[in-house]
């Protein structure tokens, strides 16, 4: 079977859910072209599994200061270019169009009237699940940024409807934790405030990914270690982190609930979804919640010792399995039985 799957690719998110997918696929038999858009060619970084991939410019989202910028959006995305984009990829040779919310390849599959599946986070807000500030702005780029015919929705939990657990790669292990040790990941954020947020907490060890790095005017303080961003360097702190403080896209929530971490999030002010995930992390009293930068939210959250694991089967495995079988049909049995296996203990 052939396959292609775009795959957005302006967070790792939706790259860390295809890393769990790919293998999967392979030991499946698919012959799978990938397809990355959202971020630069030269920022993509350890690829390999994904073989001769394709690129293209997409859309991408212009953020600062941890919000969205819709209007710096609007001017800085070059729609001609992804008109010509979406005209030009045939996939007609393909038996299965799969699309993580990614604009080219969904919108190519419309134009040429072929069957696509979305598999992804936020093809599970087309369900009544919780969601904050939806706009019409949001929910026009939930509908439009990248359609599908068959959306396979995840999500830390069901809501009753067809929803499946998240896509992660479940050969991760919790190892054994240094209590003082806190992973941050905050991309949309200016690195200076992260800093300065995080300096006043001289008895943690703060690991800190970035693209970019700090003022270097200001002397660091010892208990910050700011990062390059590298997958395999930030599994290995992740791995014993008592914590992690980062933004609240899905993915690495979902990996942190699955190793047992505590969870501090900050939504990305103005992308509905990032603050729709804030508030089911509430609601399902997985993790806490800080709108801004606030030292204080900082201070309780790292005396708190309450953390929840939440152990989640091989999802990608049977995505996999499902696409290979051609059907495409969403069965309720099928998802009542991955949710079964999903374990969810409260230290």
């Amino acid at each position: 079977m052939k396959v292609f799957y775009g795959v957005q690719a302006t967070g790792n998110g939706h790259i860390t859910r295809a890393r769990a997918i790919a293998p999967k696929l392979k030991q499946a038999g698919a012959e799978v072209t990938y397809l990355f858009s959202g971020r630069p060619w030269e920022k993509l970084f350890e690829m390999d599994v994904f073989g001769d991939y394709q690129w293209r410019a997409g859309l991408t989202f212009e953020t600062k200061a941890g919000n969205v910028r819709y209007i710096k959006t609007a001017v800085r995305n070059n729609l001609p270019s992804f008109v010509r984009d979406v005209k030009s990829l045939d996939l007609s040779q393909y038996d299965i169009v799969v699309s993580d919310f990614e604009p080219v390849t969904a919108w190519a599959a419309r134009l040429q009237g072929i069957k696509t599946v979305g598999i992804g986070h936020q093809y599970a807000f087309g369900y009544d699940i919780p969601k904050a500030n939806a706009d019409v702005m949001g929910n026009l780029v939930l509908k439009y940024f990248a359609p599908v015919t068959v959306g396979l929705g995840v999500h830390w939990h069901h809501f009753h409807h067809p929803i499946l657990p998240p896509i992660i790669e479940t050969d991760l292990e919790p190892a054994a934790v240094q209590p003082d040790k806190i992973v941050v990941y905050l991309p949309f954020e200016d690195i200076n405030q992260v800093v300065r947020l995080l300096k006043p907490f001289h008895d943690r060890q703060f690991h800190i990914y970035s693209s970019t790095m700090p003022d270097e005017r200001h002397p660091r303080p010892e208990h910050i270690h700011i990062k390059q961003l590298s997958r395999k360097g930030f599994q290995h702190d992740f791995a014993d982190a008592a914590g992690v403080i980062c933004n609240s896209g899905f993915e690495l929530t979902s990996e942190a609930l699955h190793l047992g971490k505590k969870l501090l999030v900050k939504p990305l002010h103005g992308q509905m979804e990032q603050n729709s995930n804030a508030l089911a992390l509430e609601v399902l009293q997985l993790g806490q919640v800080m709108q801004t930068l606030d030292g204080p939210t900082v201070e309780a959250w790292l005396q708190q010792s309450r953390a929840t694991r939440v152990v989640y089967p091989d999802v990608a495995r049977a995505v996999a399995d499902w696409l290979m079988q051609g059907d495409l049909r969403v069965d309720k049995s099928w998802v009542d039985n991955i949710w079964s296996q999903v374990h969810r203990t409260d230290a």
